[in-house]
């Protein structure tokens, strides 16, 4: 009996799908609907603006906002490029990270830390676009929308106590808003000393984590938490006004600006060789800094002596003392013709910084050239003695760096409420202004219900005021912006638009409370090409 029931079971159970399967397909695959219509198709400049939106979920920055430029050309770099800057980029995460982790892991009793996989994936970051700020200090500031849905790959295996633990990151997901601050902009190459970078909102950061190959994020609530943590702590690092500063080259040799005062004294001479046909030599000396555009330093003329004395003085100024030299170069001089060269050296100004302000007398062999293996500097042509000292600057001495110029502004007037300070507006410029009807323009600023008035420039398109106001403020305007409008006034009788707008923008107090002095060049908002010039300084007390 038990057998004949298995049997009417399985005969049950195989007769029950195959009818459910000819009567799915009859139902959704055969039979097809006959209430659909045919689509209809309309150009995308006729749909409205929730179709667009719908149609189009993620509308890039310079769709949205006319300040950000494309960066297709950027994109299609990277992507070319990608493959190879993977490589070099996990190669330089190698080489950064090794050292920090062979000094870390005998704190915990780690055995080793090694990277069994490391690359970024074959996905590249995409930037939606960059907008660029135009001031009037030497800096470059750029915003860029960066986007990167990548498919990297990172295991890292560590070893302790004879077991081995595995963790790889998976799917990794970045949008981020960067703002790139290159200041100051110097004339040495890569032409700027330090990089900035800060976060101009929170990022988005979504990834994969797995441990022993188990998905750690698919856990209940550690997605959401693990998603809030990293948003707080890069946040609390990096979010704007907080930066990463990146030290490119020293600010004092990008800017070259003196450390310094090479003193040197030009004791004498020997054994000269003869120059002219008739006599002996007429020597002279010529001192002069490597990249220094100064005119050379000379020495009076000895006419007629192959032994002579000077015992004249000179100061240099010194720039760079690691990789300058002191070029002392030996001349005849002739009353016609080009002077005849009797020989040159060098000193490196490395050499003398190690004792400074300590004189050292200095005995040099004259040579035919630089090169030191050349056949031609054995040959014997005198020698010259130099007395140098090196004298740095003090620190009060030294000129002030372009960042800490920025910075210094005046102090705030007695009565200056405490914890509080003078808020100083400078209109300097506009450019580009156009009116429809007219363009006579002044600027309004309306601060805190206060409202001030520059002088109305007459028919010019690129005003220049240079007029200053000031805000007296209880506190920092931290959280305050300060509204300022380009507007036109016409006084002509009859005229049927005696005033309009020509543009404005609205100014985040913020920056200025931080760095004490901002000097920017804005974009008018409602204006094709207006741009003003406006500085702030945020003057206190101390």
């Amino acid at each position: 009996m038990g057998f004949i029931s298995t049997i009417m079971g399985l005969f049950g159970f195989g007769f029950g799908i195959t009818i459910g399967l000819l009567i799915g397909y009859f139902l959704f695959i055969y039979v097809q609907p006959t209430n659909v219509k045919e689509p209809h198709i309309r150009p995308l400049a006729e749909q409205d603006s929730d179709c667009l939106q719908r149609l189009l979920p993620e509308i890039p920055l310079w769709v949205k906002n006319p300040d950000f430029d494309r960066l297709d050309w950027l994109n299609r770099f990277v992507e070319t490029m990608w493959p190879y800057l993977d490589k070099a980029i996990c190669k330089t995460v190698k080489q950064i990270a090794d050292p920090i982790i062979a000094e870390q892991i005998p704190k915990f009793k780690i055995d080793s830390v090694d990277f069994e996989e490391l690359t970024l994936g074959s996905l590249p970051p995409t930037f939606q676009g960059m907008k660029v700020f135009s001031t009037d200090e030497k800096e470059l500031i750029m915003e860029l929308a960066l986007k990167w849905a990548g498919n990297p790959n990172i295991l890292v295996a560590v070893k302790a106590f004879g077991l081995k633990v595995t963790a790889q990151v998976l799917d990794l997901q970045v949008f981020a808003l960067p703002r790139i601050t290159l200041k100051p902009l110097v004339p040495s190459f890569p032409c700027f000393a330090k990089i900035l970078v800060s976060l101009m909102e929170k990022p988005h950061v979504d990834f994969g984590l797995k441990l022993l190959g188990a998905d750690v994020m698919s856990i209940p609530g550690l997605y959401t938490f693990v998603q809030e943590i990293v948003k707080e702590q890069v946040g609390n690092m990096y979010l704007w006004p907080k930066t990463l500063d990146v030290q490119i080259m020293d600010p004092a040799r990008a800017m070259q600006r003196p450390v310094g005062i090479l003193n040197v004294k030009v004791v004498r001479a020997m054994k000269l060789k003869k120059k002219d046909l008739l006599g002996a030599s007429d020597p002279y000396v010529k001192l002069k800094l490597t990249d220094d555009k100064l005119p050379s330093k000379k020495t009076t003329v000895k006419h007629k002596n192959l032994n002579p004395e000077w015992n004249e003085e000179f100061s240099l100024v010194v720039k760079d003392p690691q990789s300058q030299s002191l070029d002392i170069s030996v001349y005849d001089w002739e009353q016609v013709g080009t002077h005849d060269k009797m020989g040159i050296n060098t000193v490196p100004l490395k050499d003398l910084i190690s004792t400074p302000e300590e004189p050292k007398v200095l005995t040099l062999d004259l040579l035919k050239t630089l090169k030191p293996d050349d056949p031609q500097n054995e040959k014997s042509r005198g020698q010259i003695v130099l007395e140098v000292m090196y004298k740095p600057f003090t620190e009060e001495q030294q000129m002030p760096s372009a960042e800490d110029s920025l910075k210094q502004v005046e102090a705030a007037p007695e009565g200056t409420p405490d914890g509080g300070g003078l808020l100083v507006v400078i209109v300097h410029e506009a450019q580009d202004l156009e009116g429809k009807h007219h363009t006579n323009p002044s600027v309004r600023l309306i601060f805190k219900g206060e409202e001030k008035r520059t002088k109305t420039v007459k028919k010019n398109r690129d005003p220049r005021w240079d007029e200053e106001f000031q805000f007296m403020l209880d506190k920092p305007p931290t959280n305050d912006r300060m509204h300022i409008e380009v507007v036109s006034t016409s006084s002509r009788m009859g005229l049927r638009y005696p005033k309009e707008s020509l543009g404005y923008v609205n100014i985040p107090l913020m920056d200025v409370v931080t760095n004490k002095r901002t000097n920017e060049r804005y974009h008018l908002i409602d204006s094709k090409n207006g741009r003003l010039q406006v500085e702030l300084q945020w003057r206190t007390a101390s």
